[in-house]
């Protein structure tokens, strides 16, 4: 008697088991199913990408995404993708993402890739001293500071021509993963600015000589940074001031009053002369 009852209670558990095991397993085909239903295309790289570079074949691959998990501007082709130029450094299984990451379509490839929509690329000669000891790499921003005579005077002065410019290139360089900590030391640097801002960076080449100032990527304030000329620099250290001329006094020329008129009378011998008052 209790051994049928053993054996009733182990069928009855295969049972209860086998049951349990089948609902699961439908459950969890459910769900691949509709997570499968929810999956995209989605266009990744396959290798590392630097800035200014041309999207190849061998550069793309199409992977199965979520759909809530994809950004947007995300492209589902490789046929969007193959031909333009990057624009921000792209790691490999990253996004190529529409005007984030990756130039306009017909844009090309190279520098012109990277210059923002309305502005101008504009390089400047430097030297080491000038471009911040070669720490002037592409992505960083600077003011441009130029020193010469103003109207051909004798005393020079410095000027903050502009301020907050992004570095588009060092050299031929146009790779913004490069460490800041590496300097990249080359005789040109390639600014964007606006088109009124190139005509004003063309005449300050042309007047004196041209320094870059490294800004900290988080400042972005604009304001005013008055000329300083060599007055002020000294005007603590005990420079002495500028001799002033003395005022001279004009002087007034007073004539004397003429002498009143005189009447002369000659009688023979005698003469006389008699004054005539007015």
């Amino acid at each position: 008697m209790n051994r049928t009852r053993l054996m009733f209670i182990g069928v009855l558990a295969l049972v209860l088991g086998a049951f349990a095991s089948l609902l699961a397993y439908r459950t969890l085909q459910q769900r691949t199913g509709a997570n499968q239903g929810d999956m995209q295309d989605v266009v990744v790289a396959t290798a590392d990408l630097p800035v200014g570079a041309r999207v190849q074949d061998k550069d793309v691959r199409t992977v199965r995404f979520p759909a809530d998990a994809i950004p947007q501007g995300i492209f589902h082709f490789s046929k969007n993708v193959i031909g333009r130029g990057v624009i921000l450094p792209i790691g490999r299984g990253e996004f190529f993402i529409s005007d984030k990451n990756l130039a306009s379509d017909k844009a090309g490839s190279g520098l012109t890739s990277t210059i923002p929509q309305g502005m101008r690329a504009v390089s400047v000669r430097v030297s080491d001293i000038s471009s911040v000891g070669g720490f002037v790499t592409p992505g960083t921003r600077v003011d441009v500071l130029m020193t010469g005579n103003p109207g051909g005077s004798a005393e020079p002065q410095t000027i903050t021509v502009l301020k907050n410019v992004a570095v588009l290139a060092n050299g031929m360089n146009l790779d913004r993963s490069v460490l800041r900590s590496e300097s990249q030391n080359a005789p040109v640097i390639t600014l964007a600015v606006s088109p009124d801002d190139a005509a004003k960076l063309a005449l300050a080449t042309s007047q004196g000589r041209i320094q870059l100032a490294l800004r900290n990527p988080m400042d972005t304030s604009q304001s005013d940074v008055a000329a300083i000329g060599m007055h002020s620099l000294y005007q603590k250290t005990g420079m002495p001031a500028p001799a002033v001329r003395p005022k001279v006094k004009p002087v007034i020329v007073t004539q004397a009053p003429a002498p009143p008129p005189t009447v002369e009378v000659i009688k023979g011998d005698k003469r006389d002369v008699t004054k005539v008052d007015e």
